[in-house]
């Protein structure tokens, strides 16, 4: 169906095909989403444990949040990857879905630097032992700020395939015929539980990440406290799962289009809904076997964190199968022509290649620096 709103596709065409194009997003959304539902639900749960924790819960708190700074800058490295393909594949709605949003959209860049200051604030606060008023003010303002911006991610995504309703968006805020760049996609019914759908995949995020922290680098710490680390990353993850039962069922069968809705039914793509229905039930199990006496160890504590990934990859080929069937009223993303660029995409495969390699250079000098987990008898 033509649109006014979509303009025609380039000449030029996709410059890789797109099969590459897609892997590399889908790939790079999975490795961004690691770090970045640490800081989108793990910066305000450590925050909220560290006011109303015990004593463990309070030194938790510590090693997740002093190692957050590096986490916030992996994060945005990454984030770069799937944006790029992102504005390669999906042009033709990502720009006027952005330029409908501009402000909110420009104001991503402000409000990513005040959340990372924050941060900064509170760890130099917490290693210093001066926590003053200020710097934990700081630390919250951080942590609000990092789901602020998840909501304007949802906004910005959710309305690249709300496409019937950006003309009421720009009809509602425009001065001449040019849009203000004030519109949010809040009249979509699929905005909130999407939203807080991610946020639920950010919690079992964080629970993953409180296994491999114990198994992997806190080889200093107590046993008593290796197994309340544990016992409370059960808990999380369970809270987490059911909630992303919760919204993700409403965002399913409640809110997106019908036919949507029936091919995800259908197989093959049932296969996929139910796999990524399922995925999350493996962590959970690993973590509930971890935590029996002298089965907790750091090959463990990989296996949830394989697995884990393993979940946040499903969720991301999901994502990206629902965009198009969404977007497959108004224009097929796969029948764009190929202008093979050969050049760039070896100089991006080695610059992805090299950049994981000193992601994973970086971490097993921090693993090294840990004395290793000794099952204890």
């Amino acid at each position: 169906m033509d649109n006014p709103f979509i303009g025609s596709g380039s000449e030029l065409g996709y410059p890789a095909p797109y099969w590459f194009i897609v892997f590399f997003k889908v790939l790079g959304f999975t490795l961004h989403m690691v770090p970045m539902n640490l800081w989108y639900a793990g910066l305000i749960i450590m925050l909220l444990l560290n006011i109303a924790g015990g004593r463990h819960a309070k030194r938790l708190s510590e090693r997740v949040i002093n190692a957050m700074p590096i986490i916030v800058a992996m994060g945005i490295n990454f984030g770069i990857i799937p944006l790029l393909f992102i504005q390669v594949a999906d042009y033709r709605v990502f720009y006027p879905a952005t330029i409908l949003m501009a402000w909110p959209w420009f104001a991503v860049i402000l409000l990513l630097m005040v959340a990372y200051y924050g941060v900064y604030i509170y760890v130099i606060g917490l290693r210093r032992s001066t926590m003053s008023r200020f710097k934990q003010t700081a630390g919250w303002v951080a942590a609000i700020t990092f789901v602020v911006l998840g909501f304007i991610y949802a906004n910005a995504f959710s309305l690249m395939t709300n496409i019937d309703a950006w003309k009421d968006l720009w009809l509602s805020a425009n001065v001449g015929g040019a849009p203000l760049g004030i519109g949010l996609n809040l009249g979509d019914a699929t905005l909130f539980p999407r939203w807080l759908m991610v946020f639920s995949i950010a919690v079992t995020t964080t629970a993953a990440y409180v296994v491999v922290d114990t198994g992997f680098f806190a080889g200093d710490e107590s046993r008593e406290y290796k197994e309340w680390a544990l016992g409370f990353a059960l808990k999380l993850y369970t809270g987490g799962l059911i909630a992303v039962a919760v919204t993700g069922s409403a965002y399913i069968f409640l809110t997106i289009p019908a036919a949507v809705r029936a091919q995800l039914m259908t197989v093959p793509l049932l296969i996929l809904t139910l796999l990524t229905g399922a995925a999350g039930g493996l962590p959970w199990l690993l973590i509930v076997y971890s935590r029996q006496r002298f089965r907790f160890n750091r090959g463990m504590a990989f296996l949830v964190g394989l697995t884990h990934f393993g979940v946040l990859g499903f969720h991301a080929v999901s994502r990206q199968v629902v965009q198009n069937l969404e977007l497959a009223p108004y224009l097929d993303v796969t029948a764009e022509p190929v202008n093979l660029q050969l050049s760039p995409m070896i100089v991006f495969l080695v610059l992805f290649v090299a950049g994981v390699g000193v992601v994973v250079w970086m971490v097993s000098q921090v693993v090294k620096a840990n004395r290793p987990v000794v099952a204890e008898q």
